[in-house]
């Protein structure tokens, strides 16, 4: 079989009185000329395999090789030896067993038939024809080969095609009882809990090693993790519904810390001694995965003060909740109180200020907040510092000089 890209007829844009030659896609078997004709707007990774798909489909089985151009949707990389096929391209030839042959850079002639096919179709199916959209388009086109272009005597053969197709369907490959799974990949990091990051969610990536690069396919329903050089299978999970799932098993779970543990708990005993309790428990319970939390936590002393903050925590160990999103609920409940404590003890506003409210940058509530910060001291004198601008009172300081005028 043979493929190719070509330009079909001018077709409506949706939704605009604009017309535009969408990409025509043929696909022509080598000995009965029998063809498949499909026009798409935007071609990529996932679209030149699924064309493929619907070819074999339409001719009821899978031929042994496919010729091909060295178009970036089929090969990565060209060589005459051995080609670098797209990774979705190759897993579908694979699930069909099809075998790829990449034409020669710049070497049209090598699939000829498919290019005549093209030209035929643009000089007689769609000279001078319009469509309002792409599917009228194809349902043309569809009809127009099972009606016309099958049945016709061809020109350099002189013999129909129809039954040439019959004869050579006998060679056709069965079809695989389910269809193609397509999948988009992606590298990862793995990270210093054993997990790599996909969508929000965390997935257990061993036997990697920390700090490694795998490859992860993102599937429907399921993730596969695997070898970056080798594309060897690690491990598969299945996909998470909600953003921030962690699919880690509780042997895999590492709970000595690490250099960013011991920093975030630093961090945490600056706010105060319940807010470091806290972390530190967090941590005990659900190890390096839980350490996004820890950042959650730490994190708040950004937005609110330290010590409402601390007390949040002292109330979360108290309720015995360990948990980020209650932390922050707690705080944002004290800060509320505060200031609605703060507005009830100031005086109300005079006029010229509301009128003058407009050229300051800051809101209310974050001056508020910022007034319930307790200042911070103010850093003792450097010793030699102190000594070298201590005021010497003995000593006499020249009088100024008077000044001079001129002229």
């Amino acid at each position: 079989m043979q493929v190719d890209y070509g330009e079909g007829a001018p077709t409506r844009v949706l939704g605009t009185d604009r017309y535009r030659k969408p990409r025509l896609f043929v696909a022509t078997l080598r000995y009965s000329r029998r063809s498949f004709r499909r026009v798409v707007w935007t071609s990529g990774q996932q679209v030149w395999a699924e064309l493929h798909e619907q070819a074999w489909r339409y001719f009821g089985g899978s031929c042994r090789y496919v010729v091909l151009d060295n178009l970036k949707e089929g090969v990565l990389k060209p060589d005459l030896y051995e080609p670098e096929l797209n990774p979705v391209f190759a897993a579908t030839l694979k699930h069909y067993e099809v075998v790829a042959d990449p034409a020669r850079v710049r070497d049209p002639n090598r699939k000829g038939t498919v290019e005549n096919a093209i030209q035929h179709t643009q000089s007689t199916a769609l000279k001078g024809r319009r469509f309002e959209s792409i599917e009228e388009q194809n349902t043309f086109l569809e009809h127009w080969e099972c009606k016309w272009a099958a049945s016709r005597i061809h020109g350099s053969e002189r013999r129909r095609c129809r039954p040439c197709s019959r004869r050579s369907g006998v060679t056709l490959q069965p079809l695989p009882a389910t269809g193609m799974q397509y999948f988009t990949e992606m590298p990862r990091t793995v990270c210093d809990d054993s997990c790599v990051r996909v969508d929000h969610s965390s997935y257990a990536a061993r036997p990697a090693a920390i700090g490694s690069k795998v490859l992860v396919r993102l599937f429907e329903r399921r993730i596969e993790i695997r070898d970056l050089r080798s594309h060897a299978l690690l491990r598969t999970h299945a996909r998470a519904d909600r953003p921030g799932s962690v699919v880690l098993p509780a042997a895999e779970r590492v709970f000595n810390p690490s250099r960013e543990t011991r920093y975030i708990l630093d961090q945490a005993k600056v706010i105060g001694p319940h807010a470091a309790q806290l972390c530190e428990r967090l941590f005990a319970l659900e190890g390096r995965v839980g350490q996004r939390k820890l950042w959650g936590i730490v994190n708040l002393a950004k937005r609110y003060p330290n010590h409402l903050l601390d007390a949040a925590c002292a109330a979360a160990i108290e309720q015995g909740v360990y948990s980020y999103r209650h932390v922050k609920a707690l705080t944002e409940r004290r800060v509320a109180e505060a200031l609605a404590t703060l507005q009830a003890d100031s005086p109300a506003p005079s006029p010229s200020a509301l009128t003058q409210a407009h050229t300051s940058s800051a809101t209310p509530t974050s001056t508020a907040i910022s007034s319930l910060r307790s200042p911070p001291p103010p850093p003792p004198p450097h010793p030699s510092k102190a000594a070298n601008h201590e005021p010497d009172r003995n000593r006499t300081h020249p009088a100024p000089a008077a000044p001079v005028r001129h002229g």
